[in-house]
């Protein structure tokens, strides 16, 4: 893989403070927040930044209405406090989204809905999203796709965000502040030698053998938290994870409003249908229990079905498995509480501190979610501060993550901005570059004038310019990476246009070998 030149030749031989296995986006958080406070930090990830778990969310940052009915106050009041917070550190991939929540009697009661949203309302601070209020669906848009005796339904907010790049950028912002990123390195080996970690990395790219020592050791390999544990670190076996299955499906746009749905099923669970890619909507998720990790990275025609037909027990017109244009599958690291019904399994994180007397320390994380990572982080920091005299205070609150540096209702002037510095170059590309960057899109650009600056164009928005970016700051190495990653250009570019993209790919990586 060709790393930034910042990252290629940096000296492995010294000792890190931490050592973070796991590049999810609670891995990235633990080592963006730590190299900020001036903690020397090397994380390693055995395949893509964001590859399994990050990237196969239901790509939102919210409280977690639902998880009101479990009694989880504290978890929604953190979720929501951050929702405001997220929003303003990179209100590039983080966007308001009102939701629509169609009363149906057999479900919740309505008074139930009603309490659940006045909490959601008034357990944290609104600073910048409306609160909840009444739809009447007889004179709303989004009657006209729902069945005829829905007459009623309760709105609220939450946000929608760019998974991935979430994770990336936080990456990127670690690694600004001097952080060590290895993707596609596995931690094969980890053991105590007196009062350090000594770790045997593995490039799963070329196969070379590494070895690397570190003060503390934090392990936040998500669904593989316990697989480290017992494998790498040769623990007994335990098994405090429970591995929950989540599949979406993507079809074309069911709604043509800005609005997104959550629908109340009758097994209790909640299904959302929310506005994707412009032009199809994102479905999703299930809830199925799995042994391994491997088991959850496919969806099985099962979960198709079971997601049809709870969105068409609202719809008017029904959509079908035929319809699906892009599936997905990720498995979900729980913390084991012992609930029997995995949709009452808890979302919220697990610190598990081992630091005897004469060794060094282990972190483990379990659990979390993709909207409290940051606080995840500061908890992480918090347990392991007393190993780190001179650990700086937390920063990460007030900081924008890069290409988030702007206020959250600059996008529009940013637009118009980019337009008027770059009138020959489609606007539907300016804004999928403003989308995925920020303020970052300027440097892509650069000297350019005309699309044919930019290099290739691939389709979809996607040119040679922006690749060699991705692949020279955004660790990007192989084509999924490009497609259905750091962008969502899989969805739209045609098969002459991947196969372009293959090679252009392949050019680079043999003049970078």
């Amino acid at each position: 893989m060709a790393f930034p030149k910042s990252q290629a030749m940096t000296d492995l031989t010294r000792t890190f403070d931490i050592l973070v296995v796991g590049g999810g986006i609670n891995g990235v958080g633990i080592a963006c927040d730590a190299a900020g406070r001036g903690l020397d930090v090397l994380l390693c990830e055995q395949g893509d930044l964001g590859g399994c778990t990050s990237s196969a969310s239901s790509k939102m940052i919210h409280g977690g209405l639902r998880y009101l009915e479990h009694y989880e106050f504290r978890l929604v009041r953190e979720a929501l406090s951050e929702r405001e917070v997220l929003y303003a550190k990179a209100p590039h991939l983080i966007r308001p989204m009102r939701l629509l929540l169609p009363y149906v009697n057999a479900a919740r009661p309505a008074w139930m809905i009603r309490i659940g949203l006045f909490l959601y309302d008034h357990l944290s601070a609104r600073q910048t999203l409306p609160g909840c209020d009444s739809v009447d669906l007889k004179t709303h848009a989004a009657g006209s796709i729902l069945r005829p005796e829905i007459t009623l339904a309760f709105a609220y907010s939450d946000c929608r965000v760019d998974d991935a790049r979430l994770v990336i950028a936080n990456a990127m912002a670690a690694r600004n502040h001097g952080a060590t990123i290895r993707p596609r390195h596995r931690v094969l080996h980890a053991e105590r030698r007196i009062n350090r970690w000594h770790a045997t990395l593995k490039n799963t790219d070329n196969g070379e053998i590494s070895e690397v020592t570190s003060k503390v050791l934090i392990n936040a390999a998500g669904p593989e938290v316990e697989t480290f544990l017992n494998k790498a670190m040769r623990k007994p076996e335990a098994n405090r994870v429970r591995l929950v299955k989540g599949s979406h499906i993507v079809v074309p746009r069911v709604f043509d409003g800005p609005e997104a749905f959550i629908f109340q099923n009758t097994d209790g669970r909640v299904i959302f249908v929310i506005p994707f890619q412009e032009q199809f909507s994102l479905i999703g998720t299930t809830d199925v229990p799995v042994e391994t990790p491997e088991e959850g990275r496919q969806i099985t025609a099962a979960e198709t079905a079971y997601l049809c037909d709870s969105v068409n027990s609202y719809l008017r017109e029904p959509i079908t498995a035929e319809q699906v244009v892009w599936s997905y599958a990720g498995v979900r690291p729980l913390f084991d509480d012992g609930k029997n019904d995995p949709s009452d399994v808890t979302r919220d994180y697990i610190l598990e501190l081992d630091a005897p007397v004469t060794g060094a320390p282990l972190l483990s994380v379990f659990g979390g979610k993709l909207t409290t990572y940051r606080r995840l982080a500061e908890a992480v920091l918090e347990e392991i501060a007393s190993f780190f005299p001179d650990l700086g205070p937390p920063w990460t609150a007030h900081e924008p993550l890069p290409g988030g540096d702007m206020g959250i209702a600059d996008l529009p002037p940013r637009l118009a901005e980019l337009e008027a510095a770059y009138p020959e170059i489609p606007k539907p590309l300016l804004n999928g570059l403003l989308d995925r960057h920020g303020t970052t899109a300027n440097a892509i650009l650069g000297d350019a004038r005309t699309l044919g600056d930019l290099g290739e164009n691939f389709g979809a928005g996607l040119t040679a310019r922006e690749v060699d970016h991705m692949i020279a700051n955004e660790w990007a190495s192989t084509c999924d990476d490009i497609l259905w990653r750091r962008s969502k250009a899989g969805l739209h570019l045609n098969p002459e246009g991947q196969e372009a993209l293959k090679k252009h790919m392949a050019k680079k990586a043999s003049k970078a070998a």
